[in-house]
This record gives structure tokens, C-alpha cells and sequence, in this order.
């Protein structure tokens, strides 16, 4: 099982990003999948997860109504479109596989494997 999330960079304040997590060596299709961030000196956070048809998805309040999570299974691809980034978003960022029967979990707890990140820095 591997994730391998991509996408990361530096970009100015108002800016967008697109990170991707690209999945090998198990069945995407039957998975939902979470994007956690980590800034330095803090815990890692949840940021959004969707099920694993892609039918229900949930946010954190702080990046709510400017980040997106899609996915496309056929490419065994989860991405995560950011508009609007802030300096406060600046983090390394990380998706994650959810074994269970979706619940919309952003606890990262629970979640089994885990891509090896792609920074995020936003300047302001």
C-alpha cells in the first residue's frame, strides 16, 4: 500500500494550489480518504476527507468555502484544490487511507496509511 501525495509549493497570499495523492497497491475505489496538514511546532490537523465514492465529503471550519477535495478513481487519484491560500495554511500535507466504513473523520487516529507529505508555503 502506498500514497503518494504532490503537488506542494510556494505561492503568495490569495494563491491556489492543486495537491494530489496518488494510490498504489490496493482498490481506491473502496476507501474514503483524508488530507491532514502539519505546521511546524503543532499537531497534525484534518483538513478534509471524502468518501470512497465521492458522494459525501467534509471540511475543517478553517478552510471551508476555499478548499476542494475531489477524486477520480479511475486514475486512482485523490486531489485537493486550495484557492485562497493564506500564510496560516502553510504546512506539510498529508492524505491518508480510512479502513472504516465512512464516517467523516477528520481525527487522523484511525487512519492506516499515510502518503509522505508535500510542503505547502504560503507567503505573505
Amino acid at each position: 500500500v502506498q500514497l503518494q501525495a504532490s503537488g506542494g509549493g510556494l505561492v503568495q497570499a490569495g494563491g491556489s494550489l492543486r495537491l494530489s495523492c496518488e494510490a498504489s497497491g490496493f482498490t481506491l475505489d473502496y476507501y474514503s480518504i483524508g488530507w491532514f496538514r502539519q505546521a511546524p511546532g503543532k499537531e497534525r490537523e484534518g483538513v478534509s476527507c471524502i468518501s470512497s465514492s465521492g458522494g459525501s465529503t467534509v471540511y475543517a471550519h478553517s478552510v471551508k468555502d476555499r478548499f476542494t477535495i475531489s477524486r477520480d478513481n479511475a486514475k486512482k487519484t485523490v486531489y485537493l484544490k486550495m484557492n485562497n491560500l493564506k500564510p496560516e495554511d502553510t504546512a506539510v500535507y498529508y492524505c491518508a487511507r480510512d479502513p472504516r466504513s465512512w464516517l467523516g473523520d477528520l481525527s487522523p487516529y484511525d487512519y492506516d496509511y499515510w502518503g509522505q507529505g508535500t510542503l505547502v508555503t504560503v507567503s505573505s
